[in-house]
């Protein structure tokens, strides 16, 4: 293996991300719902939500039946209930994931949502961009962007502190008790 990759730090990324949400929310805050998928994601949206001081409620979804790679083997879900602040009808859902890699935690998420009802756009912020999609899905937000061997995944682990971690291998959610 070559030289490891040196991994950003959280905060500045998060901090980074809430100034530009900040922006892209004046003037539509009433229109938005703040959604992070589970497990880092969540941890994502709640530190999101703290640092813009949001008074709009925050939705938590677990893809895990929406999977398309739950066969296949590696990904090991813990499943946790899916909440929505209310309906998404005609929202703005600002979807949170940890990790932008495949595409395919977005795309069963984007099945979740429209099962609760048709929002009016769905936008993405994603801590992580890195290369390997296999779907044709976009951060519209991302903190950083990493071209990363294919071999190498990128964990969030957490949620006290946030950190990025590197790990071999298919991707599989290492989880802490909150």
């Amino acid at each position: 293996m070559t030289d490891t990759p040196e991994l950003p730090t959280v905060p500045p990324l998060l901090d980074a991300l809430a100034e530009r949400l900040r922006a892209e929310l004046a003037g539509d805050i009433d229109n938005a719902m703040l959604v992070g998928i589970h497990t880092g994601g969540v941890w994502l949206a709640e530190a999101l939500h703290e640092r813009l001081g949001l008074a709009l409620p925050l939705g938590t979804l677990d893809v895990s039946y929406y999977r398309d790679d739950l066969a296949r083997g590696g990904l090991h879900p813990r499943l946790q209930p899916s909440s929505l602040p209310g309906s998404v009808d005609g929202k703005t859902v600002w979807l949170v994931d940890d990790v932008l890699h495949t595409g395919r935690t977005v795309r069963a998420a984007l099945n979740e949502i429209f099962d609760f009802g048709r929002p009016a756009r769905v936008r993405l912020i994603a801590l992580i961009d890195r290369n390997g999609r296999e779907l044709p899905i976009a951060a519209d937000l991302a903190g950083a962007r990493l071209e990363l061997p294919q071999e190498l995944r990128v964990h969030l682990q957490g949620p006290d502190p946030l950190r990025l971690a590197l790990g071999e291998g298919r991707a599989q959610r290492e989880e802490e008790p909150r």
